[in-house]
């Protein structure tokens, strides 16, 4: 699956050599235990069973969703928009997403 911009490559089933497959998968491993963790928090994590880190042929981490209802993709894009509403009127708080990169960077 490629996307427009071709950020998206095709997920890794032959791994070739000289391609940094484990950084690119402990990226993803790291960023889906942390949406995990999240999704939990809000009771949600049976909405996303399939969520998974993955990687990539380029060796670029991915997060994969899984198969979700399209009631769990609502409440996902729901609360997105809420998240960057509540960003937008507050602008001195700290932006959510660099605190999620910083626990990242930090596991």
């Amino acid at each position: 699956m490629t996307d427009r911009r071709g950020v998206v490559a095709k997920r890794a089933e032959n791994l070739m050599p000289d391609v940094p497959y484990v950084r690119g998968w402990t990226q993803a491993r790291r960023s889906a235990s942390i949406l995990a963790s999240l999704l939990t928090d809000l009771g949600l994590e049976s909405d996303f069973p399939g969520l998974a880190a993955d990687v990539n042929v380029l060796g670029d981490g991915l997060v994969r969703l899984g198969t979700i209802r399209p009631e769990a993709a609502l409440l996902l894009a729901e609360l997105i928009t809420s998240g960057l509403a509540a960003e937008m009127l507050d602008s001195t708080a700290q932006v959510p997403t660099d605190d999620l990169r910083s626990r990242a960077s930090a596991a």
